[in-house]
């Protein structure tokens, strides 16, 4: 329990044979229940899993009561690799079929929230979440500040000088992209696995439907928005070591970009119903509407130019008319972030 609040944390693993254990070994103390999932993987990612379960189990049933405080405390148990783990429970579950990030995220997720989590976590088995930083992502959400709380290596250039140029790249681009997809405009880094949620946010985002692969960190950013949620982007160092990344880019850059596109739809369609006469979602759709003209003006000049007919006119409407489609969008942008400016929090 943490300051209160009683924490459980999922750990999702496939093919993680090499860092799972010293995930599951080195979570605090104060971590009452551990949901290791295993994604149905072809190494001995599982078999390490139930002997920590195992180990769990039997530290719970040898839980006695401390006299100074009439508590039940557990004493720690060794492993058989000589590493030690307190009292947290460990919940050992396996998918028949592989499901993916997302999916190992969402049998933990529904299984947490039943179990009446105050705080659910997400770690990664890969490793590359410092379980020493988990109170900085807890701390928000404790404290009234935040439904969901986020890591951010971008935050600070020494982070950011230690995350592989490709990635850096890619996560800039979508961070842009999620902005606008989610309204939360002050996040960083949206791909950052290591969060945390209250059980009443999980309750409030139909967490059953989320997406089976790495985009489900952009999918639930929009649902939370649509469902009123304060984030708070944590800052916090990357950390990177012999891990290798499982995204598939190939597939997931036009996955996440119509998850995001769907998302942003959604939003829109959602704070149309509520307001007619909203100014964010109106000002996209003028945007949308004027951005078709400029096409349809660029096509005609195109069209006209293999003809030799091209004219000044045309090119100066063909241009005027991205311009404004432009300016409208910029416009509905900073009506948007203003609108959102209280559900962000920077920690």
């Amino acid at each position: 329990m943490y300051r209160g609040h009683t924490i459980g944390v999922i750990v999702p693993a496939y093919n993680e044979e090499t860092h799972v254990g010293s995930v599951l070994e080195t979570m605090p103390d104060f971590v009452d229940r551990i949901y290791a999932v295993d994604d149905r993987s072809t190494d001995d990612t599982w078999q390490i899993i139930q002997e920590y379960a195992a180990r769990s189990r039997r530290s719970t049933d040898e839980r006695r009561v401390d006299p100074a405080t009439d508590e039940r405390v557990a004493p720690r148990a060794l492993l058989s690799d000589g590493g030690a783990i307190g009292g947290t429970e460990i919940v050992a579950i396996r998918h028949e079929e592989n499901q993916g990030a997302g999916g190992a995220l969402r049998t933990g997720y529904v299984r947490a929230r039943d179990d009446g989590m105050d705080v659910v976590v997400t770690m990664d088995a890969d490793g590359q979440m410092d379980p020493d930083q988990l109170p900085k992502l807890l701390d928000p959400i404790v404290e009234g500040e935040a439904d969901y709380a986020k890591g951010n290596r971008l935050a600070d250039r020494e982070s950011r000088r230690e995350m592989p140029p490709f990635r850096l790249f890619g996560n800039w681009v979508l961070t842009q992209l999620t902005k606008v997809a989610s309204g939360y405009w002050s996040l960083q880094d949206p791909q950052n696995g290591y969060t945390a949620i209250t059980n009443e946010a999980l309750s409030a985002v139909g967490i059953e439907s989320l997406p089976d692969d790495h985009e489900y960190t952009n999918d639930l950013l929009v649902r939370l928005n649509i469902a009123g949620m304060r984030v708070a982007d944590v800052s916090m160092p990357a950390k990177y070591a012999d891990e290798e990344s499982t995204i598939d880019y190939k597939r997931f850059i036009p996955i996440t970009s119509v998850t995001l596109l769907r998302g942003f739809l959604q939003r829109m369609r959602v704070r149309l119903a509520d307001d007619r006469s909203d100014p964010t979602a109106l000002g996209y759709l003028i945007g949308v509407a004027s951005l078709v003209g400029a096409v349809a003006f660029a096509g005609g000049a195109t069209a006209n130019a293999f003809k030799g007919e091209t004219s000044l006119r045309e090119l100066f409407t063909t241009g005027l008319a991205f311009v404004a489609s432009a300016v409208v969008f910029l416009v509905a942008m900073v009506i948007d972030a203003g609108e959102n400016a209280e559900k962000g929090v920077r920690r």
